[in-house]
């Protein structure tokens, strides 16, 4: 044992890891942010899934892919109980921490996308009734987590960390997106809920958990453009969360269009009509902003990335949110009957591909180099904006 503790850690990425997940004493960690590694390995399976275009040729690689982001959450679960079990200490800083404590709305997210594929692709491995199940116990866990991230950790916002003028950035979203993946995947379960007064229940508390993460989301939004217009970009690894901003468009435009489609059967007719409208009249100028701040991030990410911006778990932000924009961009050409649509969702799922790629390979690097485990600074340095006129380097 003491061999296999003394043994040079360069290229051991798999001795860390035991010690990590094993309470040992060592000097790395997991925390929340590993689970959007997760939510970007999930999401490509439910966006090749849903694809208007070639979806039946993606099916093989997209039941893959599930698999695989369902035996990263069953890990990443299981060591991060057990590391936190152990280093107890380590949650208490995660949870005070006014960056970290963002990325508690990750793991919920996780389970819901998870969720989400097992109703799209799970039931050809597992059945239908256990595949139902499955997202059933997933969504239940997904969303009373993700309602809960999106209560605590911005009240913890608003009564104990401490904010600049720069402050926000795109991480401040992670909390309150989860309740529009439940939206998304919930109304998706919507067809499976007993009919009657179960059934529109189901229906209506996915429609207020949009609106929930809706309004939320583009305050937050509003004060991101703000900091950006007043304070400019920080030029770091935290350039990568503005994509998150992607997240809470696409995701919406996803739970609309998913919940017009389910709900004759849960609500009134006429209601049900005025469903399946909402998602074109609300889907189509989301997705017209949505491609506006897809320019935005592109340019401040490769303006980031030619001022040396260091590879960090923030660039699994590339993933998630485009993910969300194909399967928005699916939803509306399902609505719409529009090649524009059916296109815009493969140019999407062609930059997710790109962008999961770029993490996982980072990822995995970073891990054999034992860089991406270290534990935070005890006194972080505080991450600065500032525009170029101000600092030539940033």
């Amino acid at each position: 044992m003491d061999d296999f503790k003394n043994a040079s850690t360069k290229g051991f990425w798999w001795k860390r890891f035991f010690y990590t997940v094993t309470g040992a004493k060592h000097d790395y960690e997991l925390g929340p942010n590993w689970f959007a590694s997760v939510m970007g390995t999930g999401i490509v399976a439910n966006a090749a899934a849903s694809l208007p275009l070639f979806a039946d040729r993606l099916h093989g690689p997209a039941l893959a892919v599930w698999c695989l982001a369902s035996l990263m959450l069953i890990g990443l679960f299981l060591a991060t109980s057990t590391f936190l079990f152990r280093q107890q200490n380590a949650w208490r800083r995660h949870f005070r921490d006014p960056m970290m404590a963002q990325f508690y709305g990750a793991p919920p997210m996780a389970a819901l996308t998870v969720a989400g594929g097992t109703l799209l692709l799970g039931h050809e491995l597992l059945g239908r009734d256990l595949a139902l199940e499955v997202a059933w116990g997933l969504w239940i866990i997904g969303t009373v987590a993700g309602l809960g991230s999106a209560v605590v950790i911005p009240y913890r916002l608003f009564t104990t960390f401490e904010v600049r003028a720069d402050s926000a950035f795109g991480g401040w979203l992670m909390p309150v997106v989860p309740p529009m993946v439940s939206a998304a995947v919930g109304a998706m379960l919507v067809p499976h809920a007993p009919e009657g007064v179960p059934r529109q229940t189901l229906f209506y508390l996915c429609f207020a958990m949009f609106g929930l993460s809706l309004l939320a989301a583009l305050i937050i939004i509003s004060m991101i453009w703000a900091r950006l217009a007043h304070h400019g970009t920080s030029g770091t690894s935290r350039v990568p969360t503005l994509w998150i901003v992607l997240g809470p468009l696409g995701q919406s435009m996803t739970a609309a269009g998913i919940l017009g489609n389910v709900a004759e059967g849960a609500v009134p007719a006429d209601i049900a009509r005025g469903f399946e409208v909402f998602a074109v009249l609300y889907g189509v100028p989301i997705f017209g902003f949505a491609i506006l701040w897809t320019c935005y991030a592109s340019l401040l990410s490769l303006r980031a990335r030619q001022r040396h911006m260091r590879f960090a778990l923030t660039y699994w932000a590339f993933t998630f949110p485009v993910g969300t924009c194909v399967t928005g961009t699916a939803q509306l050409a399902r609505h719409t009957g529009l090649p524009l649509f059916e296109w815009a969702s493969v140019f999407f799922l062609a930059g997710l591909i790109a962008a999961w790629t770029v993490a996982a390979f980072g990822t995995t690097r970073g891990m054999i180099l034992g860089h991406l485990l270290l534990p935070p600074s005890s006194f972080p340095k505080p991450v600065v904006s500032v525009k170029e006129s101000n600092d030539r380097q940033d």
